[in-house]
């Protein structure tokens, strides 16, 4: 039941992720969100976001950020860092994830998404049936609806941790 809660993968950071190595396994096109994935909340882009766009546009993906805020603070993010962008996306709602990848020209099969939460952005990237990275919230600082959610997700990361310990137990033992 919680599986669709589960990110394909999770890290630290969005900043240590081999964007690289993706792109040899196919994949072209990355949605990412902002606050506490890129930056903490609020914060304006900086020079380690600024790097990791130019890096991906250098590779060969398209980008675009996709939040659930208000215009203003997505597009002076999405201007600073040189991406595209899609305000208010209603996630978890798949069709915002869609609508970009539309934009982007890429499909669920060669798109990434990469967040720091799971109810709104793993969640929605995985009804969107897209490559799932789930990285650790880079600030503590969070809005009072995001703290509470922490504590569900909690739960669920556990689940999770335990069948990927799970997993990584049994190839180990087929080797």
């Amino acid at each position: 039941m919680l599986e669709k809660f589960y990110p394909d993968e999770d890290v630290d950071s969005a900043y240590g992720i081999d964007f690289d190595r993706l792109y040899r396994e196919g994949y072209r096109g990355v949605l990412f969100d902002i606050d506490n994935t890129l930056v903490p909340h609020g914060a304006p882009a900086d020079e380690r976001a600024c790097g990791l766009f130019a890096h991906l546009r250098e590779i060969g993906y398209r980008c675009t950020l996709l939040s659930n805020n208000k215009e203003p603070r997505v597009k002076s993010f999405a201007d600073a860092v040189g991406a595209a962008y899609l305000h208010k996306a209603g996630k978890p709602r798949p069709e915002g994830y869609r609508r970009a990848m539309e934009r982007m020209g890429t499909t669920e099969k060669d798109t990434l998404f990469v967040g720091d939460q799971i109810f709104t952005d793993v969640y929605g990237a995985n009804l969107a049936g897209i490559h799932t990275i789930l990285v650790k919230p880079i600030h503590p600082k969070e809005e009072i609806q995001i703290v509470l959610k922490r504590y569900l997700e909690r739960i669920v990361l556990h689940f999770y941790r335990k069948k990927k310990q799970k997993l990584a137990d049994i190839g180990g033992r087929n080797r």
